[in-house]
């Protein structure tokens, strides 16, 4: 009589990730992004880094853009959401976006990959699909709660004011000017308030 084996047969893991390694990948490829830029920053260095295989990064990101865009993805929920509900202070709320483009390292992450996206068409697909598109959809409910609350103009068309407000912030982020907390009140109230 054959011996049967009493254990279970262990499920294979075929391509599942190992969460402490995915996680040293992200950190190690926002750590090196931050201390070398974006065009010294390779899988190669990531691997030496985080601690595993050259192979184990390609087989589950095909780019270290899209490495970048997971930990983009991760860090601002966890450092910069958009709220789900309308903040007491909406104005407090773009100030905090200027302080992520300038302050954290999730807002070079960012500024990077925007950057990036001038050069590359697929850069800039992935950043809309992945994070801005999904992102501007939160902001542009957070901004008509405040339209219903009225603390902000009725007339305003969401998209344009979010560009206007936004955009002169990532300009002068990516210029490596700061972003006085004046400049961000002049946006607001004289883009957003009734």
């Amino acid at each position: 009589m054959p011996v049967v084996n009493s254990r279970p047969r262990r499920a294979r893991s075929g391509n599942q990730r190992d969460e402490a390694a995915r996680l040293a990948v992200l950190h190690a490829a926002d750590d090196l992004l931050v201390e070398h830029g974006f065009a010294r920053l390779t899988i190669e260095a990531i691997a030496r880094q985080a601690g595993v295989a050259k192979q184990t990064i390609y087989r589950w990101w095909p780019s270290k853009v899209e490495i970048l865009l997971d930990t983009l993805v991760e860090d601002s929920e966890k450092r910069f959401p958009v709220p789900a509900d309308k903040p007491a202070d909406l104005r407090g709320y773009f100030r905090g976006y200027a302080r992520f483009v300038t302050r954290d390292p999730a807002g070079k992450v960012l500024l990077a990959l925007i950057a990036e996206a001038q050069h590359s068409p697929e850069t800039a697909k992935s950043l809309h699909e992945r994070y801005l598109g999904p992102r501007r959809e939160r902001e542009r409910d957070l901004l008509a709660r405040g339209i219903e609350a009225g603390e902000l103009s009725t007339t305003l068309d969401l998209d344009a004011a979010l560009d206007a407000v936004v955009g002169p912030i990532v300009y002068r982020a990516l210029t490596g000017a700061s972003v006085p907390r004046a400049l961000v009140d002049a946006l607001f109230d004289g883009l957003l308030k009734p």
